[in-house]
């Protein structure tokens, strides 16, 4: 028993407390080196080349590359996050890709042109006006050839897609002069709906501009992805539409832009676009 006391005695004399580093004996830390500038090869994932071509969105390429039908350079591909350059050439089912930088612009339309692609008489065209712009466009929710104001247009054709999807409800607002004074019940029955050979048609709002006193400008707020609608509906009740300006479409407004100017999206409004449509699936 003894010994035991003795032996236990000496490991506490034995242990020491380390003394403390007072402050300022700290030894200093390396400072870090700066991270190495990331290199931008120009290539971009397969899967992203194959939604920038238009012809599915990235998960659905992901699809592709692992069924073996997506060939780069006769080659066949099945590794997920392979990249390719603009000079690679990119084959899916057969056919073969070209990569486009995708291009998103707004015009403020004027009055006389067209904005459909397949005009069968050859009249003049909103593309016109876009000069020497290397990718093609597609006007979204073409406008009439007398019809002025926001017009999208764009060759991201699986935003195209989803912007125009029947149960999409994208807000668009016009302007419109009639010939003659529109009644209140008129109003409420564009409200109430309207219908046409393509069925009932319902404005979210409609209301004389202003305080009202000009009988003949209206002011409307519609969702339907229907073509050249608001002019039918007016037309429908009697009424000569003599001037049709669209303000508003998918918060895109004409603010800063003559008639007959276009200017690319920023990048906040491309992504509020795409936010708009994520919950349609096509």
């Amino acid at each position: 028993m003894k010994d035991k006391k003795n032996n236990s005695s000496d490991k506490k004399k034995s242990y020491t407390k380390k003394p403390t580093n007072k402050r300022g004996d700290f030894k200093k830390r390396p400072p870090r080196q700066a991270p190495l500038p990331k290199v931008d090869d120009g290539k971009i994932r397969l899967n992203k080349f194959l939604a920038n071509a238009g012809i599915c969105s990235r998960r659905e390429a992901d699809v592709l590359i692992q069924t073996g039908v997506v060939e780069v350079n006769g080659k066949i591909i099945t590794e997920m996050g392979f990249k390719v350059s603009d000079t690679d050439k990119v084959v899916c089912g057969g056919e073969t890709l070209r990569h486009e930088k995708k291009v998103y612009l707004l015009m403020n339309k004027p009055k006389g042109f067209v904005s459909s692609l397949n005009d069968p008489y050859n009249r003049r065209n909103v593309v016109e006006l876009l000069g020497k712009l290397k990718q093609s466009v597609i006007p979204v929710d073409p406008l009439g050839k007398d019809a002025t104001g926001v017009l999208f247009l764009t060759n991201d054709e699986e935003l195209v897609k989803r912007l125009t999807h029947p149960k999409q409800h994208i807000k668009k607002i016009y302007q419109v002069a009639t010939s003659t004074n529109v009644s209140k019940t008129h109003l409420q029955q564009l409200i109430n709906g309207v219908d046409l050979e393509n069925g009932l048609t319902k404005m979210q709002e409609a209301t004389h501009v202003g305080d009202g006193e000009n009988k003949k400008l209206i002011g409307v707020e519609i969702h339907s992805s229907k073509s050249n609608i608001v002019k039918k509906m007016f037309e429908h009740l009697g009424y000569e539409v003599s001037k049709l300006d669209r303000v508003y479409y998918a918060g895109l407004t004409k603010k800063n832009l003559a008639r007959g100017q276009w200017r690319f999206l920023t990048e906040e409004e491309i992504n509020l676009l795409k936010m708009t449509t994520l919950n349609v699936k096509i």
